[in-house]
């Protein structure tokens, strides 16, 4: 059974792109991507903790209206 583990700032854009959020794009002290009407505000940490990873995922669920299981985060 997989584990949440902590991810760099890199992996989780790439991840997100793969569920359908467009390419990063500079807004302030900020990079946001969106999905659809929903924008995400991407934090700039280097790397995210496993907290972190676990509410970014959960504001993420709510804005796109769908669950991301950890079985999908970890295969994207």
């Amino acid at each position: 059974m997989p584990k949440w583990k902590p991810c760099k700032r890199r992996k989780f854009i790439k991840k997100l792109k793969k569920i359908g959020f467009g390419s990063p794009e500079p807004g302030g002290s900020h990079f946001y991507m969106r999905y659809g009407t929903y924008t995400f505000t991407v934090p700039s940490n280097e790397e995210y903790s496993v907290p972190q990873v676990k509410t970014l995922l959960k504001e993420i669920e709510l804005g796109i209206r769908r669950e991301i299981s950890l079985e999908e985060w970890d295969g994207l």
